[in-house]
């Protein structure tokens, strides 16, 4: 048998007494963890900061070690006689392009960030009452691990079970080639379409443009360029701009 010596009463009596200030204590403890102090600003999300506010739109994998930041720097920003207009930011899923379906957007669970920016074309020389010649929508990914190269590599796949799809009634067939002495590699896709003119009617010729894609280390860039209401790009500017972006990426990098 168990030898079980009772408390004197008195001693039993006080133990009770302070059972509701123990009480009383834990709960203020409780609501002074988890409440802001009077006057304080509510918690919100750190926004990812850049020199102008450029958004990450995708969040970082819960996989990812480090948070990232995308400079507004890393950006290709155009030479003054071709800009148009100032560079903007642009959210990712409509910098992105699309062909057969979201082959651009494959970016998976090693995107530590993603962000996009737009920048307006105009040739060389004309004067500033012209309308732009293009834009060119540039998204630059980031990714732990092997996750950029493994993005090339389905980006691969998906191009070349899409070699054409349909747009607003005409059919486009896309061509895809590598980019040599580009990053760390690089893939260039052509697209091709009946012309048509303002008023909607095929003049009989074709319309193009193109969408370039690199690998800088760890970060991978989407260059998509689109003509003018729906006219022809630029690939002389495209190859320019795409080379600069890669030096931009690169030089972030460093």
């Amino acid at each position: 048998m168990s030898q079980y010596t009772p408390l004197p009463v008195t001693r039993t009596r006080r133990a009770l007494a302070l059972l509701p200030l123990l009480g009383a204590v834990t709960l203020a403890a409780a609501c002074t963890a988890t409440e802001d102090p009077p006057g304080s600003a509510p918690a919100t999300t750190a926004p990812v900061t850049t020199s102008t506010s450029v958004p990450r739109t995708d969040p970082p994998s819960p996989s990812a070690s480090t948070q990232v930041t995308i400079p507004t720097s890393a950006f290709v920003e155009l030479p003054a006689e071709l800009r148009k207009s100032p560079r903007r930011t642009t959210p990712v899923a409509e910098a992105l392009p699309k062909l057969c379906g979201n082959e651009f957007g494959t970016g998976g669970r090693q995107v530590t960030a993603s962000a996009a920016m737009t920048v307006t074309y105009q040739k060389a020389g004309e004067p500033s009452s012209n309308v732009p010649q293009g834009m060119i929508h540039q998204t630059i990914f980031t990714f732990d691990g092997d996750g950029a190269p493994g993005y090339l590599s389905r980006l691969r796949t998906a191009v070349q079970a899409c070699p054409s799809y349909d747009q607003s009634g005409n059919r486009v067939t896309v061509k895809s080639k590598a980019l040599p002495g580009v990053g760390d590699e690089a893939l260039l896709l052509t697209r091709t379409w009946p012309e048509t003119s303002m008023n909607g009617e095929r003049t009989g010729d074709t319309a193009s443009s193109q969408i370039a894609v690199a690998r800088v280390d760890s970060a991978v860039t989407v260059f998509d360029d689109q003509g003018w209401e729906g006219t022809s790009g630029n690939p002389a500017i495209l190859d320019r701009v795409v080379r600069d972006g890669v030096r931009a990426i690169d030089a972030w990098q460093r």
